[in-house]
């Protein structure tokens, strides 16, 4: 088995959701008492989310970068950034190792892909839906994103920052996704990406309007199938 490098803290509620479904699937899939071999470095978040409001991506990235060459001097064979949002720095952070980057964005198109879906609502943090970088990554995959509308990715926003990544899930927010997701359907979305990675604690992928895609679950899963061998991961580009 191959040991998982995981880049967490962003926020620490997603990466325990991280850990908990990659060691699931490898006792499942090698029965008894097997279970990952992980090594997890889990970052003070709210020293990225100053980053984030001060536009300064370069000192996180590097900040990133320097967590995976820790992570890989530590025996990582690989490395995942726990959160959508800072693949806006995954170049960075695949140049500061050689370990393979395990994409979430090419990891979720590709799930998407297989399905026969072809216009996904993406759902995540607001730098995740405005800035470019997940979009233009999914057009180049034959993927057609769609964003809600500025009140719709303001509400989006706040509830994962102040709500889930504080371990707060109210139902009243649920509704209100629920509703976006809905209005999307309408627009002609044919599924949707829960792409921010605390999402899933408020959201089944499995009972939305729209057929779903849980970014942390995909995503897990591919560092599963890295760790035993089952499948080609995927690299940074």
């Amino acid at each position: 088995m191959k040991t998982i490098g995981l880049i967490g803290g962003m926020s620490f509620e997603s990466t325990a959701v991280y850990y908990r479904m990659i060691n699931e699937a490898v006792r499942a899939r090698r029965g008894g008492l097997h279970s990952a071999d992980v090594i997890v470095h889990s970052v003070d978040f709210q020293s990225i989310v100053d980053l984030q409001k001060a536009g300064r991506w370069d000192a996180a990235g590097a900040r990133l970068g320097a967590v995976a060459a820790g992570l890989e001097k530590a025996g990582a064979d690989c490395v995942l950034i726990c959160t959508n949002t800072m693949h806006l720095v995954a170049d960075a952070v695949q140049s500061a190792v050689k370990a393979p980057l395990l994409n979430i964005i090419d990891e979720t198109a590709r799930s998407i892909l297989a399905a026969g879906k072809r216009r996904p609502l993406l759902l995540a943090t607001r730098y995740t839906m405005e800035h470019g970088f997940y979009a233009d990554r999914m057009k180049m995959a034959g993927l057609d994103v769609m964003v809600p509308d500025a009140a719709g990715r303001t509400l989006v926003h706040d509830v994962i920052f102040d709500e889930l990544c504080q371990g707060k899930v109210l139902e009243s927010s649920h509704a209100r996704m629920i509703a976006l997701i809905e209005a999307a359907r309408l627009e002609g979305a044919d599924c949707v990406i829960l792409g921010c990675t605390e999402i899933c604690m408020l959201l089944d992928p499995d009972a939305l309007p729209l057929p779903g895609f849980d970014s942390t679950a995909i995503h897990a899963k591919a560092a599963v199938d890295f760790a035993l061998g089952c499948a080609a991961a995927s690299r940074a580009a």
